[in-house]
């Protein structure tokens, strides 16, 4: 694929057509963003660069707090005190967000970094920090049955994604600003699964394999009347 920003040049040329013609027609959303934020969702995902939160969502400015990093991991509460955790806390504490996701995808670079991890870690050697911070994905591996990186293929990937979504949710559980909005209903919590090359999303069932399209999941919180629960 051919991108159109690859230089510092061709970068900067972006941000001066975003103050030319982009910033006068929302002009007046950013103004009012300028002093304050009051998202009402938490989205969690993947540093991966084809990944595009607002484009996904169809959100402006303003409407989506972020947590990127490789594989989309929550750490257990405890494990590692750092970015994550503050955010997460800021998040729910602070500004008071209504909903969390969690979103994995289709060809994870991290996803197939674990199964090096587990089969063949020297792979892995030049990049201790990955190593490390992996870890806290690992017990997604396990549940998916003995992998040898050789013998993987999209689906392997595809369901050690999807069971490490389930992971970190539960992982999210354990953080106590968390349980505690659950607890009052004042939160909502949600796996997704993203398909890049067929841009569609996946609703994932946090205890079992099921998903659902993004209109199946539409009509259940309908039915369910929690479309606008907290």
């Amino acid at each position: 694929m051919v991108f159109h920003r690859n230089t510092l040049l061709e970068l900067l040329d972006g941000v001066r057509t975003f103050e030319e013609e982009v910033y006068p027609g929302k002009k007046d959303l950013f103004q009012s963003l300028a002093y304050d934020q009051n998202p009402p969702t938490l989205f969690i995902t993947c540093a991966d660069s084809r990944i595009s939160p607002s484009l996904i969502t169809q959100t402006e400015p303003g409407e989506l707090f972020l947590i990127r990093n490789v594989g989309n991991i929550v750490p257990a509460y405890g494990n590692m005190v750092g970015a994550v955790a503050s955010a997460i806390e800021y998040a729910v504490g602070a500004l008071g967000v209504k909903n969390i996701i969690i979103c994995g995808h289709s060809n994870c670079g991290a996803m197939s970094a674990l199964i090096n991890l587990t089969t063949n870690p020297e792979k892995l050697a030049d990049m201790p920090t990955v190593r490390r911070w992996l870890h806290n994905a690992e017990a997604a591996a396990a549940t998916i049955g003995d992998l040898r990186a050789e013998d993987v293929g999209p689906k392997d990937v595809r369901d050690l994604a999807e069971a490490n979504v389930r992971l970190q949710l539960t992982h999210l559980k354990t953080h106590p600003i968390v349980a505690k909005a659950l607890s009052r209903n004042e939160l909502n919590v949600q796996g997704w699964y993203y398909d890049i090359q067929n841009g569609r999303m996946y609703i994932l069932h946090e205890n079992n394999k099921t998903e659902y399209s993004v209109e199946e999941a539409i009509a259940l919180l309908k039915e369910t009347g929690t479309a606008n629960h907290a």
